[in-house]
This record gives structure tokens, C-alpha cells and sequence, in this order.
């Protein structure tokens, strides 16, 4: 099944995969504040559950196997990691929400560096918030969408693993997810689809961000 979108032209499209195809490497990884890079290049941030696919997700938009670790035990990325693609954009893997191995005041620590990180920097473009198509918005994910209509960051709403439910499943759980954004002031009125692992919806998700870089 594939999600490329009438809203993007060829052209548009043609952009984003030759974005997407310049270099891209680590940059740092953030566990303070203090440690946030100064520059001057929009951001674009992704975030969800632990184990809901970020990593596999960056590996995938950008063609690099390696690139973002990706790890069966959730909560195993413990800083925001920072990608520089192409000198045009940061990509900001952020740790997943919610379950961690891991003490839980390391836990805790992790999470307000994430709340101050995506309430106060300024030249973050967008949030992408990755769900879990098997299991669709949790309370979890209703919590940090919230926050983020709070600080007014906007968000958009990205379905992962979408090859291993049915179609019907999946035009079921994109029709709740849409209705989910309907109520939400900062939330990006698309909602995308995607698998790493088939390579659907991924040209429309390099597109959305080529937008912004």
C-alpha cells in the first residue's frame, strides 16, 4: 500500500529523496541542556513510546543501516542524539516515553531534559510523534501531545509498523488517529503512515521535512 500524497508534486517529492540522500552523520548526544548545540539550523525532533520504531525510522529515511541504534529493550536510548543531514537540518532522536529499563530517577532526569528541550528551543520546526499502528494512541502519547499544544510546538502524527496490521485495521486506526488530531490546537492536520521495514509512506514523511529544512 502506498501513502504518497497528491498534496506534493514530483518535483517535491524528487527534493526531499536527494535531501535525504546527502550525508548525514551523528552529531552529539545530549544528556543536559547545557549541551544543546548552538546553531542556527531548523530541527526537526522525533518522539513516542520506547520500542515504537524511531531509530529503524531515521536508519530508513536516510538510507543508513547504522546510523540511529536501534535496540529490542526498550528505553535503551538515554539522550537526545542529533543528526546533521546534509548542513540543512538537525534530525533529533529523542529517548522514548514511557517504559525504560532503567532506574527510575535516571528516568525521570531523561524526561525533564526532553519537557524543557521541546518547550524551549527555539528554532525546533516540528515534533514528529511516532504511533504504534498495532496499538494507536495510548494515554502516554495523549499526555505529551498536550504538553506540546501547551508550548505551542507543532506536532504531526506519524503511524509506524503499518505492515504488520491488516488494510482494514489500518484505514481504522488512521481514521481514529485523524479524529485524535481534530482536537489538538498544535497538531498537524496529516497524519502519516509508515514502515520502515516495507519502506511505505516514506517519501511523503522526506517530503514533509524537506519542507522545513
Amino acid at each position: 500500500m502506498s501513502f504518497t500524497p497528491e498534496e506534493f508534486t514530483p518535483e517535491q517529492l524528487d527534493a526531499a529523496k536527494a535531501l535525504f540522500k546527502q550525508d548525514c552523520h551523528f552529531v552529539l548526544g545530549v544528556a543536559r541542556l547545557e549541551q544543546l548545540p548552538v546553531s542556527e539550523l531548523p530541527e526537526v525532533a522525533f518522539a513516542g513510546r520506547s520500542n515504537v520504531g524511531k531509530s529503524s525510522i531515521i536508519n530508513a529515511l536516510t538510507g543508513r543501516r547504522g546510523l540511529a541504534k536501534t535496540s529490542n529493550t526498550p528505553g535503551r536510548t538515554q539522550q537526545l542524539n542529533y543528526f546533521n543531514l546534509g548542513g540543512k537540518l538537525h534530525i533529533v532522536d529523542l529517548p522514548g516515553y514511557g517504559y525504560a529499563q532503567a532506574p527510575e530517577v535516571e528516568v525521570k532526569k531523561w524526561q525533564a531534559v526532553i519537557m524543557a528541550y521541546l518547550q524551549g528551543r527555539v528554532n525546533l520546526k516540528r515534533v514528529m510523534v511516532l504511533i504504534d499502528s498495532r496499538h494507536g494512541i495510548k494515554p502516554v502519547d495523549r499526555e505529551i501531545m498536550e504538553m506540546l499544544d501547551k508550548a505551542a510546538v507543532t506536532y504531526q502524527l506519524v503511524l509506524t509498523k503499518t505492515d504488520k496490521i491488516s488494510a482494514k485495521a489500518l484505514e481504522k486506526v488512521r481514521a481514529e488517529t485523524e479524529a485524535e488530531t481534530a482536537k489538538h490546537a498544535a497538531a498537524h492536520i496529516r497524519v502519516l503512515a509508515t514502515s520502515s521495514e516495507k519502506n511505505l509512506g516514506l517519501d511523503e514523511l522526506r517530503a514533509e521535512i524537506a519542507t522545513l529544512a
